[in-house]
């Protein structure tokens, strides 16, 4: 009688569209014009055109960067009251809009601009939960590899375009006019929610019955001990892209000039990237997830080598950081795969267990930025890349032990909870 009810609760229904995993490059392209292509990408660029000092630029953006780690505390409202999709555009709209009211302030670093700021960055999360509890819902690993992969892919090709746009523009109409155009940017693209598959679902169930379902799938995701290893591979160093941010800073031991270094790490960066991203499909999806994610993982962190080791010319720079960006676009497709092995299927609950396991996912940027950096400052640009070849690969290698001598189990959500809510 119980599981009749969770069923019920849960909106038991099966898809009767096709799975289209390529949709997600698109849903994901607001937050990606939000996230990377203006709160780290021009913005940093429009504050020192308004005078900004180099510091308060850095705190600023350090601030709008912590909703992605925090978003869990407020995303489990998109698996509430309205489909998924339709959360997705409310929240583009919504950052939108205060983005806007932000670039018509006085000055973007007013103390109401920066809180402007920082709400859009609170809003466009919601499209990330949304996209996370949508792409759980697809049901074959195959949909589920391919999603990943355009997704990472889109968001770093649309938030390159964010900048180049924004960055152009910028030097030829004010900030309240840009402002409009960004919000457009970030706007418009959620209308592909619209193309997204729509599945019907039960109305009407009491309040307890529906608690009692998503405590049964948070309670099958996260309290078993399947969920202990899966936590650490979230958490653990491997492949954090913590060195995408630092290499600029190391260029120029490796006598790279400026304008190369644009180029490097800048659009070219941003397309291989992106390029790897796009292969990672290419693995086979018999291989489960979390092994083909560490193995590469190790891959990546053993071509930090000819950084580390390499003589300090720009071949060695240029060889070097094409193979990085490159490796870790196919980590950052695998990730997300990983995320949604250890996710299961959506249920009741998808954005708000998505979002947890995602928010894990971020830690390691921040304390490898630091211990990288900490690394760069005992031994030198070399030791930048060593301390990361290192410690991630240590970590990749006791998990992917650990992976390999386990049983590959079906992902933790019940069937009683297999529906969705888009």
């Amino acid at each position: 009688m119980q599981e009749a009810a969770l069923e019920q609760a849960a909106g038991l229904n099966p898809p009767t569209t096709k799975e289209r995993p390529w949709l997600f490059g698109l849903l994901v392209a607001p937050n990606a014009v939000l996230a990377y292509g203006i709160i780290a990408g021009v913005l940093s660029y429009l504050l020192r055109k308004q005078g900004v000092g180099i510091g308060r630029s850095s705190e600023i953006i350090s601030l709008l960067i912590l909703p992605q780690t925090i978003y869990f505390l407020w995303s489990p409202i998109t698996d509430f009251w309205i489909r998924r999709r339709t959360w997705l555009m409310l929240g583009a709209v919504a950052s939108a809009l205060t983005l806007a009211a932000a670039f018509h302030g006085r000055r973007l670093d007013s103390s109401t601009s920066v809180a402007l700021m920082f709400l859009s960055a609170c809003f466009g999360q919601l499209i990330v939960s949304s996209c996370g509890g949508m792409m759980g819902t697809l049901r074959s690993e195959a949909a589920r590899r391919k999603a990943g992969s355009v997704y990472q892919a889109a968001a770093l090709a649309f938030g390159a375009l964010g900048v180049f746009i924004l960055a152009r523009l910028a030097e030829r109409m004010g900030m309240g006019p840009l402002g409009w155009v960004a919000a457009a940017l970030i706007a418009l693209p959620s209308l592909a929610a619209l193309a997204a598959p729509e599945q019907t679902r039960e109305r009407g169930q009491s309040i307890k019955t529906t608690f009692a379902c998503i405590w049964q799938e948070f309670k099958s995701t996260f309290l078993r001990w399947r969920a202990v290893p899966y936590t650490l591979l979230m958490l653990f160093p491997m492949a954090s892209g913590a060195l995408i941010g630092l290499l600029p800073g190391i260029a120029r031991d490796y006598h790279v000039s400026g304008q190369q270094i644009a180029w490097m790490n800048g659009l070219a960066g941003a397309l291989l990237t992106a390029s790897g991203a796009l292969v990672a499909p290419l693995i086979p999806a018999r291989i489960r997830a979390s092994v083909a994610y560490l193995s590469v993982c190790l891959l990546n962190q053993a071509l930090l080598v000819i950084l580390w080791l390499g003589p300090l010319s720009p071949s060695t720079y240029f060889i070097g950081a094409t193979l990085y960006l490159f490796t870790i676009g196919i980590c950052y497709a695998m990730f997300t795969a990983v995320v949604l092995e250890f996710l299961g299927q959506s249920g009741k609950s998808g954005c708000g267990r998505y979002s947890i396991i995602n928010s894990l996912g971020n830690v390691p940027v921040v304390y490898m930025t630091a211990l990288d950096g900490r690394g760069g400052k005992l031994w030198g640009a070399r030791g930048l890349a060593g301390t990361d070849a290192v410690v991630g690969a240590i970590g990749a290698a006791i998990l992917l032990t650990y992976f390999l001598t386990r049983k590959h189990t079906e992902a933790p959500v019940p069937s009683t909870v297999l529906a969705e809510t888009i």
